[in-house]
């Protein structure tokens, strides 16, 4: 393993995180914050190696080969326990919590360290999140608690104030593109694939791993162009059809906030490169017949959107209100 731990970007992390283990001084918590696909639960992994490593190459660099590197990458090390809510936009209950109690409080079976990784933990209801904080006031010393989050902001005040909080930044499009060259992706999809990671590298490898990514944002951008100018009856019947799968609505959301943004932004005139670059002629004409306020609210309520799908409410509603309030560009 090289000094940046083979992470693509995030040096200053990396760099803090590797003499935290070197130097012995780990935090008893960390969050791990930015959006999914950026690297958080990677990072995180490479931290519970560098605590764990019983061989490292350097100070705070763990091999990458040895029985505990292989077992915690895998996640399946017998003094780790994962815990996350069982489908993505699910609910992280508070049994699970405290069952990863009761595994804190038992000395490591063969490391140094008993690790928690948290993930997705915006995603645990009120007990669970409480049931959290009581393990965080009283973790033994030998327990490390890792935990990811879209952001600090959808957390209790009281669990991020325990935490070392890291804020994962996207990369530039122009790393991830180099990136891909780098691993036999020809140029033109290098550059379209960078775009739409949105300088997130776990998501740019997903997108190269499996065509299937790229099929269905084709589609949700489709359907996405088809319902703008739809009459109601249209927009009811597809907001019935989407809410009965809660992860591809979800799913589809995040596309289309990755859209409407870049609509928005070039309504106001921005630099920032296009996402969905590939969609670069369509997105220039809806902006043109949009005023920026428009715009804003558009990708305002988005985003709201997929924070109450968080919440468990009524998921056609949801998306019946939203197509309504798209304006008939």
């Amino acid at each position: 393993m090289i000094d940046n731990w083979n992470m693509l970007g995030h040096e200053w992390a990396v760099d803090m995180l590797r003499q935290h283990a070197a130097r012995g001084e780990a935090r008893h918590a960390y969050l791990f914050c930015g959006p999914p696909g950026l690297g958080r639960r990677t990072l995180a992994l490479h931290l519970a190696q560098a605590l764990n490593c019983p061989n490292p190459i350097a100070p705070g660099v763990p091999c990458g080969t040895c029985r505990d590197c292989k077992q915690i990458e895998a996640m399946q090390h017998p003094d780790m326990n994962v815990i996350q809510a069982e489908t993505e936009g699910g609910t992280l209950k508070v049994d699970q919590v405290r069952e990863v109690q009761r595994a804190m409080s038992l000395k490591p079976y063969q490391s140094k360290y008993r690790v928690a990784l948290f993930l997705r933990f915006q995603e645990a209801n009120d007990n669970a999140a409480n049931a959290l904080l009581k393990t965080l006031e009283e973790a033994p010393a030998h327990a490390i608690l890792l935990l990811t989050a879209d952001t600090p902001e959808q957390l209790l005040p009281t669990i991020v104030s325990r935490c070392e909080i890291l804020r994962m930044r996207p990369l530039p499009v122009k790393a991830i593109e180099s990136y891909l060259l780098d691993h036999g992706v020809d140029e033109e999809r290098a550059r379209l694939l960078a775009h739409i990671s949105g300088g997130r590298p776990g998501y740019a490898r997903s997108l190269v791993d499996d065509v299937t990514v790229l099929e269905k944002r084709e589609e949700y951008l489709n359907d996405l162009q088809t319902l703008i100018p739809a009459p109601r009856v249209e927009k009811f019947s597809y907001a019935e059809k989407l809410s009965k799968d809660k992860d591809a609505m979800r799913q589809t959301f995040l596309i289309w906030l990755s859209y409407w943004r870049d609509v928005m932004l070039r309504v106001a005139g921005a630099e920032t490169p296009l996402i969905n670059v590939d969609r670069n002629m369509e997105i220039e004409f809806l902006a043109g017949r949009l005023d920026l306020p428009t715009a804003r609210r558009v990708v305002s309520d988005l985003e709201s959107a997929l924070e109450k799908m968080e919440r468990n409410v009524n998921s056609r509603l949801l998306t019946e209100v939203l197509l309504l309030d798209w304006p008939k560009a």
